[in-house]
């Protein structure tokens, strides 16, 4: 059963050649069931608060992305229910290590994604942030 309409579905590795990443996105996601706003996530442990991978934006993005994981499934959803992402960055060069990993946990998924270069974040230390927007489907 199909419990979202995604609009106008595209890969990254089409609309960007030139770089090495591989994001299946879309243009409008109609979404049905409840719905769930996951604070920006970064390479942090929600568990300690201990920054993690210091230095290195893929790092820092694997622990947002198992964060925003954790943080679904404890709303009661999960990341095929993601409708909307909106990734921080604060460098252009993180653009692919960064996108290449939320590439491999969205597979599949096609959400609605904006990204940004900002001068900083809240530490100095994180380099990239992620929030999204997901719902809790109907039973």
């Amino acid at each position: 059963m199909t419990v979202h309409t995604r609009i106008r579905q595209f890969n990254t590795k089409k609309t960007y050649p030139e770089q090495s990443i591989d994001n299946d996105l879309c243009q409008t996601v109609v979404a049905r069931g409840t719905m769930v706003f996951v604070r920006g996530q970064i390479g942090q442990n929600l568990d300690t608060s201990e920054s993690v991978a210091v230095g290195d934006a893929a790092g820092q993005t694997e622990q947002a992305m198992s964060n925003i994981k954790m943080l679904l499934e404890e709303a009661g959803s999960s990341l095929e229910h993601i409708c909307k992402i909106t990734v921080y960055i604060t460098d252009p060069r993180y653009r692919e290590p960064v996108y290449r990993t939320i590439g491999k946990w969205l597979k599949g998924v096609y959400p609605v994604s904006t990204g940004l270069v900002i001068s900083a974040l809240a530490r100095p230390e994180w380099v990239v942030e992620v929030d999204a927007i997901a719902v809790i489907p109907d039973a």
